[in-house]
C-alpha cells in the first residue's frame, strides 16, 4: 500500500496527519509513505525527520493524490483539492459532511471511500479520534473568549476571573461532552462563574460531583438556555450529534438580548454551528460582531496549537493507520468494527445514517452517484 500525506491547505491550518514517529512505524511494515515537502513544518516536524523515518518526500501535492491508495489528512478536502481526488481512493480525515454537502457530492461521484475521524468509534461507543481535538478546542475556547472580552478586542472589558471585590465574568457552556467539559474546567480554573447545560443528566452529575457545586449544572431545555445566555458574558457552544449537523440551540433573539460586548465561541461551527447568528470565520479574520456581540467561529481552532494538536491527533489515529497499512483497507474495516463506523461514503453512496438522512434519501443526494 501507498499512503499519501499532503500538506494541509485550509487557511491557518498548522497540523499534519502523520508524525515522523508514526511514519517510522508504518514504513517498517513495508508500507510506502509519500509526504509532501513542508507538510509538517508548521507543527515543528522537518522534511529531514520524515526522510529519516523512511518516507519519500514529494514536491507536488498532485503527485501524492495521484499515487496514493490511501490519503491521510487532518481537515476535509477543499474545492481546490476536489479534482485531485482519485476514483475509488480511500480518504481518512475529518469530513463533517453534514455541513459540507458539496464535498459529499464529490466523494459520491468519485466513489471515494471516505472514513471520517469524527465517527470512528471505540468499543464503548465513544469517539476516540474526535476526543483529543474536542478537548483542545474546549480549552482554547475559554482562552479565546477571555481575549475577546478585552476592551481592545471589542468585548465588554471584563476579566474572566474578576478580582477580590469585583465579580467575575459569567461563562455559559452549552454541551457537556468532551469540549464542553474541558471548557468548563478551564473557565472554572480561571475563576469565572460557570454554568453548564446539557440534556444528559449523567454528564451533569459527573461535573457536579467533580466540582462539588463550584459550577452550576442545568438541564438544557430552551427556557433554561435562554435564561443562561441572557445573563452570560461568554457563551461557548459545544453541542455535538455524531455525524449530524449541530442543532440551533441559541436563537437570534437570545443573542440580541445579550449584554453589549459579550462573546460567543461556537466550537460546533464545523458541523454547522449551534448558534443561529454564527457563520464560519478564519484564523486571519476570526471574529465579527452581530447584535453587539463578538462572534468567534473558526472551524479549525486546534490549529492554533499545531504541535500539541498534531501529537494528540496522531496518537489517536496511529493504531487505525497501522491497521489500514498492514491489513489493507478492506480487511481492516472487516476486522475493526469501530473503524467501519467511520465510513461515511463508499461505492458511490452516503453510508453513514446521520449524514444520509440529512443529505439525501438513501444517501444518494438525489443523483445516481
Amino acid at each position: 500500500m501507498t499512503i499519501g500525506v499532503p500538506k494541509e491547505i485550509k487557511t491557518g491550518e498548522t497540523r499534519v496527519s502523520m508524525t515522523p514517529k508514526v511514519c517510522r512505524r508504518i514504513t517498517k511494515l513495508g508500507v510506502r509513505v509519500l509526504v509532501e515537502k513542508g507538510a509538517g513544518a508548521r507543527a515543528g516536524f522537518t522534511d529531514a525527520e520524515y526522510r529519516a523515518a523512511g518516507a519519500s518526500l514529494v514536491g507536488a501535492a498532485a503527485r501524492i493524490w495521484r499515487s496514493a491508495e490511501l490519503i491521510l489528512k487532518v481537515k476535509e478536502p477543499l474545492p481546490a483539492e476536489y479534482d485531485l481526488l482519485q476514483p475509488e481512493q480511500t480518504l481518512f480525515t475529518y469530513l463533517h459532511l453534514a455541513a459540507a454537502p458539496e464535498l459529499a457530492r464529490v466523494l459520491v461521484a468519485k466513489r471515494v471511500l471516505g472514513i471520517a475521524y469524527e465517527t470512528v468509534e471505540s468499543a464503548d461507543g465513544t469517539l476516540p479520534l474526535l476526543k483529543p481535538m474536542s478537548q483542545i478546542a474546549g480549552r482554547l475556547a475559554v482562552q479565546i473568549g477571555g481575549y475577546f472580552l478585552q476592551s481592545q478586542h471589542g468585548g465588554s472589558g471584563l476579566l474572566l476571573g474578576g478580582i477580590p471585590g469585583v465579580a467575575p465574568a459569567h461563562t455559559v457552556v452549552i454541551g457537556a461532552g468532551n469540549s464542553g467539559a474541558h471548557a468548563a474546567r478551564m473557565a472554572a480554573g480561571m475563576g469565572s462563574r460557570v454554568t453548564v447545560l446539557d440534556l444528559d443528566a449523567r454528564k451533569l452529575d459527573i461535573l457536579d460531583a467533580e466540582y462539588q457545586g463550584r459550577i452550576a449544572t442545568v438541564h438544557a431545555n430552551p427556557s433554561n438556555i435562554e435564561h443562561a445566555v441572557l445573563d452570560a458574558d461568554l457563551v461557548i457552544g459545544a453541542v455535538l450529534i455524531p455525524g449530524a449537523k449541530a442543532p440551533i440551540v441559541v436563537t437570534k433573539q437570545m443573542v440580541a438580548g445579550m449584554r453589549p460586548g459579550g462573546v460567543i465561541v461556537d466550537i460546533a461551527v464545523d458541523q454547522g454551528g449551534c448558534v443561529e447568528t454564527i457563520r464560519p470565520t478564519s484564523h486571519q479574520e476570526p471574529t465579527y460582531t452581530a447584535h453587539g456581540v463578538v462572534h468567534y467561529a473558526v472551524p479549525n481552532m486546534p490549529a492554533m496549537v499545531g504541535r500539541t494538536s498534531t501529537i494528540a491527533l496522531t496518537q489517536a489515529t496511529e493504531s487505525f493507520v497501522l491497521a489500514l497499512g498492514e491489513k489493507g483497507v478492506r480487511r481492516a474495516l472487516e476486522e475493526m468494527r469501530g473503524l467501519a463506523k467511520g465510513v461515511n461514503t463508499q461505492g458511490g453512496r452516503i453510508t453513514h445514517p446521520s449524514v444520509a438522512r440529512l443529505l439525501g434519501e438513501h444517501g444518494e443526494l438525489g443523483g445516481k452517484g
